[in-house]
C-alpha cells in the first residue's frame, strides 16, 4: 500500500466511523425518543448503505490504515463538543456530523473508485432527507412535550414596540407562564407579523410557548409555536395542512361534543370555556365549572392537554381546581393586575401545587 493511499484509508476509515455513530445516534434518538419506527429504519438503511459502499475495498484495508494512536485529531477539542443541554442538541450535532462525514467519503472515496463516490453521494443526499425528517419530528416533539406540561397560559397583546413585547415575555416567563398567545385584533398585519417575530425569539430563549390567535398565516410566517383558532375560524384540518405537523393547534370548545369534535381532529390542546365572566373578551353565554367538570371527565383518558378559560383569577382558581382541571388561561388576571409578576408566581405556585 503506498503511503498516498495509506493516507487516504485512514481518512475513510475515521469519516466512516463518524458517520456510522452519527447515524446511529440518530436512529436511537428515532427510536426511543419519537418512537418513529419508519425514522429508525431509514437511518438503519442508510448505516447499512456504508457498510455496503465500503465493502468495494480491498477486505481489511481500513482497519489496516488505522492508527488511532497517531491520529492528531484526537487531541483537538473545542469545548462546543460538550455542549449538551437535551437530547435535541445531541441530535443536531449527529445531523451535522454525519453529513459532513458522508461528503468526506464521497470526496476522498472518488480518488479510488468513482462508483464508491458516486454511493456515499447518494447516501448523502438520503441523509438530508432523513436529518430533514428527524428534525421535523424532534421540534413537533418538543412542542407537544412543552404543551403538555404546561400550565399557566397567558393571552397577550402587542406592547407600545417589539422589543417591548419581547421584554414583557421574559419578565412573564421567569414568573412562571409557559405559553404565550399573541392577540390583537387593533394591529395592523404588518405590525402583528414584527410583534410576533420578536415574541417567538422572546419564547425560544425563555422555553416558553408561542401561540398566534386566528392567524395561521402569521403562525407560519413566523418562528410561532402554533395557532390558535375558535369555532368560527378556519377548519383544524385546513390549518395543518397549512402550518405542517410540527406546529401546534389549538381549539376553542364550548360544550363536551365540541371537546369530543376536537379530540377526533387532532388538535394539539383544547380550550375550554368561558368559566366565568371576563374583563377583556364578552359573551352571551357562560359555560361555567359544570362544562369544566363534564370535559374533565371526557377527557381522562385522552392525552390530549386542556386549559379552562374565561374570567379565571387568584380569587376563583380553587372552584376551577375542584372541576378536575390542572391548567388555565387567563388574560386579565395578569395584564390587569398591579403586580403581573407576582400574580404570575402566584397562579403557577398554586397549579403545580395540585399537579405535585
Amino acid at each position: 500500500m503506498t503511503n498516498k493511499l495509506h493516507s487516504t484509508y485512514r481518512i475513510l476509515d475515521a469519516s466512516a466511523n463518524r458517520a456510522c455513530e452519527g447515524i446511529r445516534t440518530t436512529e436511537e434518538y428515532a427510536r426511543f425518543v419519537l418512537d418513529d419506527s419508519q425514522l429508525a429504519t431509514d437511518a438503519k438503511a442508510i448505516r447499512h448503505g456504508i457498510t455496503a459502499a465500503l465493502s468495494r475495498l480491498p477486505p481489511g484495508a481500513l482497519l489496516q490504515a488505522r492508527d488511532t494512536r497517531a491520529d492528531v485529531g484526537t487531541t483537538i477539542q473545542l469545548p462546543s463538543e460538550y455542549d449538551r443541554q437535551t437530547t435535541s442538541d445531541v441530535l443536531a450535532a449527529a445531523a451535522a456530523r454525519v453529513q459532513q462525514s458522508l461528503r468526506v467519503l464521497e470526496e476522498y472515496g472518488k480518488t479510488i473508485d468513482a462508483q464508491l463516490g458516486q454511493q456515499f453521494e447518494s447516501l448523502r443526499y438520503q441523509s438530508y432527507s432523513l436529518m430533514q425528517n428527524v428534525l421535523l419530528q424532534s421540534h413537533c416533539h418538543q412542542r407537544v412535550s412543552r404543551i403538555n406540561e404546561a400550565r399557566l397560559y397567558l393571552l397577550i397583546e402587542c406592547q407600545s414596540d417589539e422589543a417591548s413585547t419581547a421584554k414583557q415575555i421574559e419578565q412573564l416567563a421567569e414568573s412562571g407562564v409557559d405559553v404565550f398567545q399573541l392577540r390583537d385584533k387593533q394591529a395592523t398585519d404588518r405590525e402583528l407579523y414584527r410583534h410576533a417575530t420578536a415574541a417567538a425569539a422572546a419564547t425560544e430563549r425563555t422555553n416558553t410557548l408561542l401561540i398566534i390567535n386566528d392567524r395561521v398565516d402569521i403562525a407560519a410566517a413566523t418562528n410561532a409555536d402554533g395557532v390558535h383558532l375558535g369555532q368560527d375560524e378556519l377548519p383544524v384540518s385546513v390549518a395543518r395542512t397549512i402550518l405542517g405537523p410540527e406546529k401546534l393547534i389549538g381549539l376553542s370548545t364550548h360544550d363536551t361534543q365540541q371537546v369530543q369534535q376536537a379530540i377526533e381532529q387532532g388538535v394539539s390542546y383544547i380550550g375550554c370555556g368561558p368559566t366565568f365572566p371576563s374583563t377583556t373578551k364578552s359573551f352571551s353565554d357562560f359555560a361555567g365549572p359544570q362544562f369544566l367538570s363534564e370535559a374533565a371527565q371526557l377527557l381522562a383518558k385522552q392525552n390530549v392537554p386542556a386549559f379552562a378559560i374565561g374570567g379565571i383569577t387568584e380569587n376563583n382558581l380553587t372552584d376551577v381546581l375542584q372541576t378536575g382541571f390542572e391548567r388555565i388561561a387567563v388574560s386579565g388576571a395578569i395584564s390587569n393586575s398591579d403586580a403581573p409578576n407576582e400574580t404570575a408566581k402566584s397562579l403557577s405556585a398554586q397549579l403545580h401545587a395540585v399537579t405535585n
